[in-house]
């Protein structure tokens, strides 16, 4: 017996039990004509006995049996895996006994006399509902052991495995190293990875976004600079390139760098040592240096955005993150995770995952990678992106202008829910100017934030 309960399971073996012969003749018959493989019993010993043998995706039986009654039986059921539907057929007499079985976790009853179609639809989606608890079983136990092998890394796929593989063996070389990846990869992980594994773990690990910080602060940030170096600089601070001294300095969003800042960072990579702000005097610095970029640095070189020589200095080694799109099988497997990272964060119940949403894991191409999977999985939590999926936006008729206006106006708020709100994200995915997409959301009368 398995941890998880009934071991391994026929998810669409169905056992039934009553002790009219001709009822479970009956009964069989309809359900082996709807695809379905049938055992039948006519007590609850043998058919328990059975079950525990091979478990079954679902057990149907009468609440009067001569050994052990169908609420009995259930009962012990329940004990052994709680998640195995039980459905409950009874006699007038019996609808409040199978009522509070229900309130106990029996999947469903049905009243004598009923139809055969009534039989089968409970059957349906008590065995899609037992697919469903099979899978997140199975998922959790992948997870469980990826969690064990690296919680950095998760996922079973070949790109991920060749992916942190590849980072242990570079971690241990300590060179410098470029990490390319589309938006929300995880090139930060990659960039952290590198520094935990490596011999440098036990000093500083210093990001920086290059994009982020406006080209007046960015050289005081990266350099330091002297008090009095320039106006407002009244006492003396170490940039982010000497506090990384003996650990690892990582620029993320590289291409973001301004051409001149580009000259000095390749002056500090060749020479490994740093001129702060208004100092004559260079200090030497020992630091690898992981940069990252979700362009391709060698055809921005080529068009002049980025400089040739510091693009052939990072290009030493190169570690390119694989999108999402290209590990499916990953997606569920990391949705399960952080749905239970989210769902403990915002202190709720881990919510169950409909058979809508997991149609929509595996449909949706996450152009926003990780990230955008992640914002999904905490608006699920929340209970939001039920909704959004579920309710589809009214049929409009109109002219040809009219309909075009409609479809763009959904589609773009399809890409605000997928991003969580966040313009940029959506601006990528949709392969349009910001600015533009800025421009139609007000347009539409569509607020970013009520997708937050």
């Amino acid at each position: 017996m398995s941890e998880t309960g009934l071991g391994a399971v026929a998810a669409e073996r169905v056992v039934f039990i009553d002790d009219e012969a001709d009822v479970c003749r009956a009964n069989r018959q309809s359900l082996e004509l709807d695809g379905f493989t049938v055992e039948t019993f006519g007590a609850a010993g043998p058919a328990l006995t059975a079950i525990l043998a091979e478990p079954p995706g679902l057990v149907i039986t009468d609440v009067r049996l001569p050994d052990l009654d169908g609420v009995a039986l259930f009962a012990r059921l329940r004990a052994i895996d709680p998640e195995l539907p039980v459905i409950l057929i009874t006699g007038h007499g019996d609808i409040r006994m199978a009522v509070g079985a229900m309130r106990d976790g029996a999947y469903d009853f049905l009243a004598k006399p009923y139809p055969a179609e009534a039989l089968l639809t409970s059957a349906r989606r008590a065995l899609e509902r037992r697919r469903l608890v099979l899978e997140n079983r199975q998922l959790r136990a992948r997870l469980e052991a990826a969690l064990e092998e690296d919680p950095a890394f998760l996922g079973v796929s070949p790109e991920i495995v060749r992916l942190r593989r590849l980072v242990r063996e570079v971690a241990q070389a300590d060179v410098d190293v470029l990490v390319f990846g589309e938006t929300g990869s995880g090139k930060e992980v990659v960039a952290s990875a590198l520094h935990r594994w490596g011999r440098r773990a036990k000093r500083n690990f210093v990001a920086m976004n290059c994009g982020a910080l406006p080209d007046s602060v960015v050289e005081s940030e990266l350099f330091g600079h002297e008090a009095g170096a320039f106006t407002g600089a009244l006492k003396r601070r170490v940039g982010r390139i000497e506090h990384a001294q003996g650990g690892t300095l990582f620029l993320d969003e590289i291409e973001s760098m301004p051409l001149g800042l580009q000259v000095k960072i390749l002056r500090v990579l060749q020479e490994r040592s740093v001129e702060p702000l208004g100092s004559n005097e260079t200090l030497p610095v020992d630091m690898r240096v992981v940069a990252a970029t979700k362009v391709d640095l060698g055809q921005a070189a080529a068009q002049g955005t980025f400089r040739d020589d510091l693009y052939h200095r990072l290009n030493v080694i190169t570690i390119a993150i694989p999108p999402l799109r290209d590990r499916r099988e990953d997606v569920i497997l990391l949705f399960h995770e952080f749905l239970r990272r989210a769902a403990s964060r915002f202190d709720r119940a881990v919510p169950e995952i409909t058979p809508s949403v997991l149609d929509h894991l595996r449909r949706h191409d996450w152009p926003g990678n990780v990230r955008e999977l992640g914002h999904f999985a905490e608006r699920y939590a929340l209970g939001l992106s039920q909704r959004d999926l579920s309710t589809p936006e009214p049929t409009v008729t109109g002219t040809l202008a009219e309909q075009v206006d409609r479809f763009e106006r959904g589609l773009i708020r399809e890409e605000l829910i997928m991003a969580g709100g966040d313009v940029r994200l959506a601006a990528e995915s949709l392969g349009t100017p910001r600015k533009t997409l800025y421009d139609k959301i007000a347009r539409h009368g569509l607020t970013p934030t009520d997708y937050r």
